[in-house]
């Protein structure tokens, strides 16, 4: 059984491996898999049984929570590895926290899947609920939707209201997806290169710390939404000019048909 005293700070916890999986949420097989990939550290061994602690419970809820943002298990085993090797903890850490904090400010908006037409207006065929949850759009949790953004259910509610097919506004809505990973994987390229990797080699004394990292990313979040606004904006002058221009050559010659 676990240790059931009052001062856990005093005296930490020491758990069996049921225990342990259990308060971290996991289940046995999930650790001991951990355990095999050297994402834990070995337990205290008394005889054939193994005794974890608080410190592998903290291990675990780290690892929880890296997984959450993105981490593949062998990232997270490399900057397990770089802690042990002894690299500044402070620094990888600030690092992580730098690059996870989230760019998007996006809104979910929840709705029972019995009640989506009643409270949108908008009558979902099973192929275009299939689609929007492949797109990422949509995730079903048990009885609700959920979309992922309020801005983007409007803007699909505006496009349908207008006239514009549900179906087709998926079809483009997975090409903007697209286009939009690739601009993200381009930035992305920007940070990782002439920032990032300039922490890491510790190559720029005074501007490759975790807190210049910090407040470089800070001013890039809304430079990249600008430049990507910016460039949309006129893309869009200049195909509204060319579709018009097209539209009016089309017209006249017609009349002088």
């Amino acid at each position: 059984m676990a240790a059931t005293d009052e001062h856990p700070q005093a005296h930490p916890r020491s758990y069996r491996v049921a225990e342990l999986a259990k308060e971290a949420g996991i289940t046995v097989r999930t650790l001991r898999f951990y355990r095999e990939r050297g994402l834990l550290p070995p337990p205290r061994r008394e005889g054939r049984i193994a005794w974890y602690d608080d410190t592998h419970l903290a291990r675990l809820r780290t690892i929880a929570t890296l997984i959450e943002r993105g981490h593949t298990l062998g990232g997270i085993a490399e900057l397990i590895a770089a802690w042990e090797d002894g690299r500044e903890v402070a620094q990888l850490l600030g690092v992580e926290s730098a690059l996870a904090a989230p760019w998007s400010e996006e809104t979910e908006v929840r709705l029972p899947a019995d009640e989506v037409a009643e409270r949108l207006g908008l009558a979902v065929e099973p192929e275009e609920l299939a689609e929007a949850v492949d797109i990422g759009y949509v995730r079903v949790e048990g009885d609700d939707l959920v979309h992922v953004s309020r801005r983007l259910l409007d803007a699909t509610l505006a496009l349908v209201d207008a006239g514009v097919p549900l179906a087709d506004v998926l079809a483009a809505g997975r090409v903007v997806r697209e286009h939009a990973d690739a601009l993200a994987d381009l930035f992305t390229m920007l940070i990782r290169r002439h920032l990032v990797d300039a922490v890491d080699a510790e190559a720029a004394p005074g501007s490759a710390d975790p807190e210049h990292l910090g407040v470089a990313l800070e001013r890039l979040r809304p430079m990249a939404r600008t430049v990507v606004d910016a460039e949309l904006a006129m893309a869009m002058d200049r195909r509204v000019h060319a579709e018009l221009d097209s539209l009016l050559s089309e017209r006249a010659r017609k009349r002088s048909s």
